[in-house]
C-alpha cells in the first residue's frame, strides 16, 4: 500500500520546468514573459517568480525554448518531439511507441509526468547514441487511454486516496470530501479522473461506484471487469428496444430466403453452452458429392444500424467469457433465445453452403440469408463419443438427457463423413504452412457459491476440430469470395502477420537447453520446425512453457480492411463469419457480404477501418479480463490449498525472483530470490538460472520442484511460493 500524503503541507510544483515547459507550449506561435507564465501557474509569491526566471534561462541553455526578445520566450519546435502512445511497465518505466521511429524511446519513471498507461503523448527525446535505445521525457498527454480505475480507498476525515490495483498505474488518486460518495474505508472504488493540475503530485477523482469488499467474489469479478471499462449490464433503454423487436417468422421473410428445413441439420458446442450460433447441414448428392451448409445465426436480421441495440453491440464488441459468467455482446433475449439456433425450431440463419468432394475439393459454393431447422443437438463429447465408436448410442454419463440415448443413423453416419472430411482439410492446412497450437486451457468445477472447488484442462479433440475445420471453411471461403471481387470492395478481415524474428530467436536458445531446435532459415522451415516443436513438447513438463512463449512470437491477429492474409493459418484470405452472437465483427461482415450480394457499391474504407481498429482494442481488453479472471480462481483455488506441497516446473527466472508453474492445475506463483533461504542467489541471464554464491545450487528454467503457498493475494491475483527443494531432494 502507497503511503499516505500530507495534504495539509505548501504545495509545490512537482515538476516546476515542466510546469513552465507546458505554460509556453500553449500557444507554440506567442512568446511569453516570466510574469505570464507566473499567472497561468498561480505563482504569487516572489521566490516563486525567481524559480520560474531561473528554470527559463535553464530551458534556454537546453534548446528547449528561445529567448525572441529580452526577457520573451518562444517553445522551439525541434525535431525531437514525438507522439505517441506509452506502456507503462510494472516497475514504473514507460516505452512510447511511435511511427516515427523504429525503436521504442524509453521513459525513465521520474520523467513520466502526468501520463498514465495508454495514454496518448507528446514526448521529447534528449538521447539519442547511435545504437543505444532512445530516452525521453514526456512533455503533455495529448489524449487519455482511460479514465476510470479500480483501486482500494483509503478515507480520512475530510479526503481520501484511491491506491488503483493496476501495477502500471504507479499513482494514486486524491478524493475531496465531497466526491467520496459513500464509500468506506478499505473497500474497492471505481474512481473516476477528474483532474491532474501541474501543482499536484496526483490527480484528483472522484469515486463513481462502490463495488465492495476486496477478497469477496462478487467484487473481484465486478473490479475485473471495471479495469477493463467492460459493463456487465445493459443500459434499460437497450433492454427495453430488444424486448419490444419483433421475433416471429413471417411466411414474407421466410420467401426471400434459401429454404433449407428439410435438410438433415444439427448443432455441435460445448455440454454447457447457452447460445448456438452455428449449424451444420449435410446433403448426399446424386453425384456422389456432399453438400454441406455452415449455419449462422442471422443477427444482422434483428440488430439493425443506428439503434440504439447496435450502439450498445458496436461499444461492446465482443462477449466477454469469465469463469462464472458471461458477459453478453447482445441481451440475453437475443443471444440465448431468437437468434440462438435451438433445436426444433425454425430460425433464420446466414449461410454458407458448399459442394464438396471425397478430397475436400470445393465444386460449388453459395452464400446467403436462409432459413433451417436443426434436428438435434449435441454436446462434444456426444460426438466425439460417435467418431470414436462409429455407433449412435450415447451413454448415461456423456448425454445431454441424462439418460441412454439412439441418435438416428444418418446423423451418424453425416458426423463419421464430416470427421473424415475435417482431417483431410486439417492435414491440407498443416501442409501449406499453417501453424498447429493445441494449448491446454484450464478450466475450474465450481460449487453453488461459484468458487472453485477442483481444476481440470481441457483439451480440443476430432469433435472439437471437426466443427472447428468447417467454421475455418466458411470464414475463410467468404473472405476470398469478396477480397477477390474486382474492382476491390471493402471487407473486414482478420489478419495476422509473419513472427518476430528476435523472439523467434529467444525462443530457439531456449527450447535448445530441453534438447529441442528450430530451423529458422525460411518461412517454411519456421513453421514446420514450430509444428514439431510443439508436438514434440505434448505431455513433457516444458510444454505449457514452450506453448506459451511459442505463442508470445507471434504477431497479434486483429481485423482490418487492409488485407495481408493470415499466418497461422496459413490463408491468404480469412475473415470472421461463424459467431455474430458473441463478435461485433462477424455481424459486420455479414451486413457487408448482403450489401454486396445486393450488388451495392464499395463501402467507406475509413470507417470500417476505425470499427475494426476498435474491435481489436475490445477483444484485447476481454481477453485481458478473462485472462484476470482465471488468475483470480487460481489464487482462490490455492488458498484454500495453503497447507499442501504442490510439484511444478520453474516457468520463468529473473534477477528477482523464480516463477514456477504447478503440474497439476497449471497456477504459476514467484519465489523471491530473498526468500532462497539455504544460500544467495544470483541471476544468470544466459543460463536461464539462479545460482547459489556458495553452495552453487542451481535453479534452471524448466526445472521440477516441490513448493508451498505462502501468500495468496486475492486483489492483486497474486501467488507467492516457499521453495521446498528439488523433485530430486524431495523424492530422494
Amino acid at each position: 500500500m502507497k503511503k499516505k500524503k500530507n495534504r495539509n503541507s505548501k504545495t509545490k510544483f512537482p515538476n516546476l520546468s515542466q510546469s513552465v515547459l507546458n505554460a509556453i507550449k500553449q500557444d507554440p506561435n506567442k512568446s511569453f514573459n516570466y510574469k505570464q507564465i507566473c499567472a497561468s501557474l498561480g505563482i504569487t509569491d516572489s521566490s516563486g517568480r525567481n524559480q520560474v526566471i531561473k528554470k527559463l534561462h535553464q530551458l534556454k541553455s537546453k534548446g528547449k525554448i528561445e529567448e525572441v526578445d529580452r526577457g520573451k520566450f518562444k517553445i522551439i519546435k525541434a525535431i525531437d518531439y514525438y507522439t505517441g502512445r506509452i506502456d507503462v511497465s510494472t516497475r514504473g518505466t514507460g516505452y512510447v511507441i511511435t511511427e516515427e521511429l523504429e525503436e521504442d524511446i524509453m521513459i525513465p519513471k521520474r520523467s513520466l509526468g502526468q501520463a498514465l498507461n495508454g495514454d496518448e503523448v507528446e514526448v521529447y527525446v534528449y538521447h539519442r547514441k547511435r545504437g543505444q535505445q532512445p530516452e525521453g521525457e514526456i512533455t503533455r498527454v495529448i489524449k487519455r487511454k482511460k479514465t476510470e480505475f479500480v483501486g482500494e480507498i483509503q478515507v480520512h476525515e475530510k479526503f481520501a486516496f484511491v491506491n488503483v490495483t493496476d501495477p502500471k498505474i504507479s499513482t494514486d488518486f486524491f478524493i475531496p470530501g465531497r466526491e467520496i460518495n459513500g464509500a468506506k474505508d478499505g473497500q474497492v472504488v471505481l474512481v473516476e479522473f477528474v483532474e491532474w493540475n501541474d501543482k499536484q503530485d496526483s490527480p484528483n477523482g472522484r469515486v463513481k461506484d462502490i463495488l465492495g469488499e476486496p477478497g469477496e467474489h462478487d467484487t473481484e469479478i465486478h473490479a475485473i471487469l471495471a479495469q477493463y471499462g467492460l459493463p456487465y449490464e445493459f443500459p434499460a433503454e437497450v433492454e427495453e428496444y430488444t424486448e419490444k423487436l419483433d421475433k416471429s417468422i413471417s411466411g414474407k421473410e421466410i420467401e426471400k430466403r434459401r429454404d433449407m428445413r428439410n435438410t438433415l441439420t444439427y448443432t455441435i458446442d460445448p455440454a454447457d453452452a447457452k447460445d448456438f450460433d452455428d449449424a451444420l447441414s449435410f446433403k448426399t448428392l446424386e453425384n456422389g458429392n456432399y453438400e454441406i451448409g455452415i449455419h449462422i445465426a442471422d443477427v444482422s436480421h434483428y440488430v439493425k444500424e443506428g439503434t440504439v441495440l447496435d450502439d450498445e453491440a458496436y461499444e461492446r464488441a465482443t462477449s466477454v467469457y469469465l469463469v462464472d459468467r458471461v458477459v453478453p455482446m447482445l441481451p440475453e433475449v437475443l443471444s440465448n433465445g431468437v437468434c440462438s439456433l435451438n433445436p426444433h425450431e425454425d430460425k433464420l440463419c446466414f449461410s454458407a453452403v458448399f459442394e464438396m468432394d471425397n478430397d475436400c475439393k470445393i465444386h460449388k459454393e453459395w452464400f446467403g440469408r436462409t432459413v433451417i431447422h436443426s434436428d438435434q443437438r449435441f454436446a462434444y463429447e456426444e460426438a466425439q463419443h460417435i467418431i470414436e465408436t462409429g455407433k449412435g448410442e450415447i451413454p448415461v454419463e456423456i448425454s445431454l438427457s441424462r439418460k441412454q440415448t439412439s441418435i438416428k443413423a444418418e446423423i451418424v453416419e453425416a458426423t463419421l463423413k464430416l470427421d473424415e472430411l475435417a482431417k483431410k482439410m486439417r492435414e491440407k492446412r498443416m501442409d501449406s504452412g499453417a501453424l498447429s497450437f493445441d494449448k491446454t486451457e484450464v478450466k475450474f468445477n465450481l460449487n453453488d457459491a461459484a468458487e472453485p472447488v477442483g481444476v481440470y484442462f481441457k483439451t480440443s479433440k476430432d469433435a472439437n476440430k471437426l466443427i472447428e475445420e468447417f467454421m475455418l471453411l466458411a470464414n475463410r471461403k467468404v473472405a476470398a469470395f469478396i477480397g477477390k471481387k474486382q474492382p476491390k470492395k471493402t471487407f473486414i478481415y482478420r489478419i495476422h502477420d509473419e513472427p518476430n524474428d528476435e523472439k523467434l530467436g529467444a525462443l530457439k536458445n531456449i527450447v535448445v537447453k530441453f534438447g529441442h531446435s528450430l530451423d529458422l532459415r525460411d518461412r517454411k522451415t519456421v513453421t514446420k520446425s514450430l509444428n514439431k516443436l510443439l508436438s514434440d513438447v505434448k505431455g513433457a513438463k516444458e510444454q505449457n512453457m514452450v506453448d506459451t512463449l511459442a505463442i508470445r512470437t507471434m504477431s497479434k491477429a486483429v481485423y482490418s480492411t487492409n488485407n495481408i492474409g493470415h499466418y497461422g493459418l496459413a490463408f491468404d484470405y480469412y475473415s470472421h463469419f461463424t459467431s455474430p452472437i458473441r463478435r461485433y465483427p462477424d455481424v459486420m461482415v455479414h451486413r457487408l457480404l448482403q450489401h454486396y450480394l445486393d450488388g451495392g457499391k464499395t463501402a467507406s474504407e475509413d470507417l470500417y477501418e476505425e470499427k475494426c481498429e476498435h474491435s481489436s482494442e475490445m477483444e484485447i481488453l476481454a481477453s485481458k479480463a478473462e485472462r484476470d479472471s482465471i488468475k483470480y480462481m487460481q489464487v482462490k483455488y490455492m488458498k484454500d490449498h495453503a497447507d499442501e506441497e504442490f510439484l511444478g516446473v520453474i516457468s520463468g527466472v529473473t534477477d528477482w525472483g523464480i516463477y514456477v508453474e504447478i503440474i497439476s492445475n497449471k497456477c504459476e506463483g514467484m519465489i523471491r530470490l530473498g526468500d532462497l533461504d539455504d544460500d544467495s542467489y544470483e541471476y544468470v541471464e544466459e543460463e536461464f538460472a539462479v545460482v547459489g554464491r556458495k553452495t552453487k545450487n542451481t535453479y534452471t528454467l524448466g526445472d521440477e520442484v516441490y513448493v508451498k503457498v505462502k501468500n495468496a493475494d486475492l486483489v492483486k491475483k497474486h501467488l507467492d511460493f516457499w521453495m521446498i527443494g528439488s523433485r530430486e531432494e524431495v523424492e530422494r
